[in-house]
């Protein structure tokens, strides 16, 4: 009898709140953005050297989102759903 009250009062909780999974899908967002943006700029030839492999984009823009997205996972991961916002 213990067991089944102890599934009725799980069945409606989650470990996140809904900021926490916003955060994530940011997060995530911010991850998936930063290695499309690294691909590319490979040559088809293998004795023709492309300088756009060594672009803006893709040493400085792109992991710096990826790291960005790492970040705001660890932010959503610690973030208390339960305390109330101050605006």
């Amino acid at each position: 009898m213990g067991e089944q009250k102890r599934k009725e009062d799980s069945k409606d909780t989650f470990i996140f709140g809904k900021k926490n999974y916003k955060f994530m899908l940011i997060g995530l967002a911010c991850i998936a953005l930063g290695f499309i943006l690294m691909s590319g700029g490979g040559s088809d030839d293998p004795n023709v050297f492309n300088p756009e492999i060594f672009s803006w984009r893709r040493i400085r823009l792109a992991p710096t989102l990826v790291l960005l997205g790492f970040g705001f996972q660890v932010y959503a991961i610690l973030l208390d759903p339960d305390k109330p916002s101050k605006s």
